[in-house]
């Protein structure tokens, strides 16, 4: 296992991130725990989550992410406890969840309300990482490319939501933030904010980069390699798209099947680019799983890759994928493949 530094500071964590959001609905408490048992045994190190899991969540079973970690977390016991870094996220508005928080915004009340949540499911006395799953304000996020007309019943809260990091910090209850689902202008505003007033600065950003969207790559990128803000690259295989088992349908059970109302990766031209990449990888002796995850983990902007399995066989073969190393004639065709389709999944 490879690992690097969370920015601006001396945490060291694995190039590879176990993601946990099947946790509690589409994964036991048991399946949950062999998971994390086994991702430990391969030196990861650095586990995400967020108040908001598991996916296809509702209110009987919301915070069950949380909880399954939380008792893994007690069952391994302290010490072992400290040898990870954990992240969660607090949820933001306009995402017809209700009954997460009323309001569903990023006040004081409401993010103290949301540590304090966190910190009881899982079982622990801090957050290493705590995000913003998506900003407050409607912006392009979700499968929209760009911003056409301003949000105007948001106000500009950077200062005040700092602030209240600024204190939970010095609490000891979080040790650094980072942002998810933002793009440039969120995230230079939280820059600057931090910069101007001695606030605590982002150290992440967790957006979605695969094969299938590689939009941080335009104006993001260079943001985050000049700022040294580091990229936590969420879907690297596209909710399982680039695994290629959805060119031929839906296979029972699987994500697109369970959750219907996630169209982000299952368009035309998604179909189109998956094929090719596929058949790429397949006449280089290579998977698509393999070829798709060995690309993000190349990439230099990517500070480490969210992975995320229903079952123990899948996780074994994404991490054994971060082991290929692709060559500059695959590199070259992956390049010419996204000339021919864009980032079809934005």
């Amino acid at each position: 296992m490879k690992y690097t530094t969370l920015p601006n500071s001396d945490i060291k964590i694995s190039k590879i991130c176990l993601g946990t959001m099947t946790f509690g609905n589409q994964n036991s408490e048991d399946e949950a725990h062999s998971q994390l048992d086994y991702a430990i045994e391969r030196g990861i190190n650095f586990l995400d989550t967020a108040e908001m899991y598991p996916i296809g969540g509702n209110a009987e079973i919301f915070g069950s992410t949380e909880r399954h970690i939380g008792s893994w977390l007690h069952k391994i016991g302290a010490s072992e406890r400290e040898k990870l870094v954990v992240a969660t996220k607090i949820a933001g508005p306009n995402r017809g969840m209700e009954y997460i928080r009323q309001p569903l915004d990023f006040s004081k009340k409401s993010i103290h309300e949301a540590v304090e949540l966190s910190l009881k499911n899982l079982q622990t006395d801090y957050i290493d990482l705590y995000q913003m799953h998506w900003p407050e304000r409607v912006m392009n996020m979700f499968g929209k490319r760009g911003v056409t007309e301003l949000d105007n019943k948001w106000q500009d809260n950077f200062f005040e939501v700092l602030s209240v990091y600024d204190g939970l910090i010095k609490e000891g209850k979080i040790k650094h933030i980072g942002v998810s689902n933002e793009n440039p202008y969120g995230v230079m505003k939280f820059l600057n904010e931090s910069e101007k007033h001695n606030l605590p600065r982002i150290a992440t950003i967790q957006n979605p980069y695969s094969l299938l969207n590689r939009l941080f790559e335009v104006g993001l990128s260079e943001i985050c390699m000049r700022e040294n803000v580091g990229l936590l690259a969420y879907s690297p295989l596209a909710f399982g798209f680039l695994s290629g088992k959805y060119l031929n349908g839906f296979p029972e059970n699987s994500r697109l099947k369970l959750f219907p109302n996630f169209t982000r990766y299952n368009n035309e031209n998604c179909f189109k680019a998956t094929k090719l990449y596929k058949d790429l990888a397949e006449a280089n002796g290579l998977t698509i799983t393999q070829m798709a995850l060995s690309f993000v983990n190349q990439q230099r902007l990517v500070m480490s890759t969210i992975i995320g399995a229903t079952s123990l066989e899948q996780l074994k073969e994404n991490i054994d994928a971060f082991e290929v190393v692709l060559s500059e004639e695959i590199l070259s065709e992956i390049e010419r493949i996204q000339e021919i389709h864009p980032n079809p999944a934005p």
